[in-house]
């Protein structure tokens, strides 16, 4: 391995979503780059030019001139830098499910070839490129690792429907199996990373950054909720506590609410997996995750309680929730902890409905079973739950919103959409 290859590199990325795309357009408008996925369907619409999730609009797709789409294997023959962006997912016991990992080593397995790098950006565990993964390339490709082809680690920093903090101007870590390759990783990252790299002295030491990142943010957010319960009880609007805190220069502008998406809510059992493994229990970071996995039941009863002040019967009520994606502005749903608050209202015996915007029918049915309306109608809800904090619902106001309720009813705010005291609960 040498610096002086870095010209001579050709890119595989396995996994293109919202970590994998933006990436590959940034490599595939100065080098040769295949985006592979095993979803055709995905593979077809990239290649006809547009991105479903819209994270990276068609215009700048078009700028990678470089990059091309392949659902087929053998397109990435002739690669020899493999960078993997697939999911890492938790199954029912909130444990890792690193059958996505496990299932793109294998693929690596049968196209890498000596000297060739393989870079994980997935979130993990320390230890799990190495001790996972790497063993599975060795298994299928019957290589040996650090001696006939090498690895990285330089986890994913996106933060998906943000057209600010984009792949290039958030800093990257990096990291490699050896110094040399972790040069060469290095040197590779920070040719389109514009806000420059951090190079980690160990893949290890990278690993856990980028795990510490969401788990640090989800303490945070379970601090505030657990603040949001407190002061609710007293009577006490938390916005107005937390704006007058805020007032403090060192004070962090943390707001309550539900934690969802393919990260904050998902990373923080990776590592708690793996301090157990270490045998240490890790009782603040699974205190928090506690709190934050049962907002949704709470804000339901919370609705119930008011809808209950009113007189409104809950049973045979009709309830509409506006937002399922896990955060404003965008299209993903992975994880929507909006689903939690549907659940326990139907429990209740309430029929809930639900409107986004920016949700994708088709895959708000496959992944939930719900199916969002094109339009609620005027005047036929007790009671209206302001959930997620799309444009669209700021532009509305409190006028258009209640339209859509029946002259008594629950407006409750659980995002701060609408100034003070024009819902009748915030959280």
């Amino acid at each position: 391995m040498s610096l002086n290859a870095l010209d001579q590199l050709k890119l595989g990325i396995i996994g293109l979503g919202y970590v994998g795309l933006p990436l590959a357009v940034e490599f595939g408008k100065t080098r040769p780059v295949v985006g592979f996925d095993i979803n055709a369907r995905r593979i077809a619409e990239l290649s006809a030019g547009h991105d479903a999730t819209l994270e990276v609009e068609d215009e700048l797709l078009a700028q990678a001139q470089h990059l091309s789409f392949s659902a087929d294997i053998d397109e990435l023959q002739s690669c020899n830098v493999y960078i993997v962006t697939v999911p890492t997912p938790i199954n029912g016991q909130k444990q890792p499910d690193l059958t996505p990992l496990i299932k793109a080593s294998e693929t690596l397995g049968k196209v890498v070839g000596r000297g060739d790098i393989v870079i994980y950006e997935s979130t993990v565990y320390p230890g799990a490129t190495e001790e996972d993964c790497i063993p599975v390339i060795e298994q299928v490709s019957g290589l040996t690792f650090n001696v006939d082809f090498y690895a990285g680690y330089s986890p994913e920093r996106i933060n998906p429907g943000d057209k600010l903090h984009r792949v290039t101007t958030i800093k990257k870590v990096t990291s490699g199996s050896t110094p040399e390759v972790a040069d060469l990783v290095d040197a590779l990252y920070a040719s389109i990373i514009t806000a420059g790299t951090h190079k980690a002295s160990s893949i290890r030491v990278a690993e856990a950054a980028k795990v510490i990142e969401n788990t640090q943010r989800d303490l945070n957010i379970a601090l505030v909720n657990e603040l949001a319960i407190i002061f609710n009880k007293l009577g006490i609007d938390t916005l107005e506590v937390l704006e007058a805190a805020g007032t403090k220069w060192n004070f962090l502008p943390f707001r309550p609410g539900l934690v969802g998406g393919h990260c904050i809510g998902i990373d923080p059992y990776y590592l708690t997996y793996k301090a157990q493994t270490a045998g240490y229990i890790p009782d603040v970071i699974l205190a928090g995750r506690r709190i934050n996995s049962n907002m949704g039941a709470y804000v339901a009863d919370e609705m119930v309680k008011a809808m209950l002040k009113r007189r409104i019967h809950v049973n045979g009520s009709r309830i509409l929730i506006l937002g399922l994606t896990f955060k404003e502005n965008c299209p993903d749903l992975r994880n929507t902890r909006v689903v939690d608050i549907v659940a326990a209202l139907a429990e209740y015996g309430a029929q809930v409905d639900v409107y986004d915007p920016w949700a994708s029918v088709e895959e708000s049915e496959h992944e939930y079973g719900i199916t969002p309306l094109a339009a609620p109608q005027p005047g036929q809800y007790d009671g209206i739950m302001l959930a997620v904090a799309h444009q669209q619902f700021r532009d509305l106001g409190v006028e258009a919103i209640r339209a859509w309720g029946k002259p008594d009813q629950v407006l409750y705010d659980l995002k701060y959409v609408l100034p003070q005291g024009e819902a009748d609960l915030r959280l």
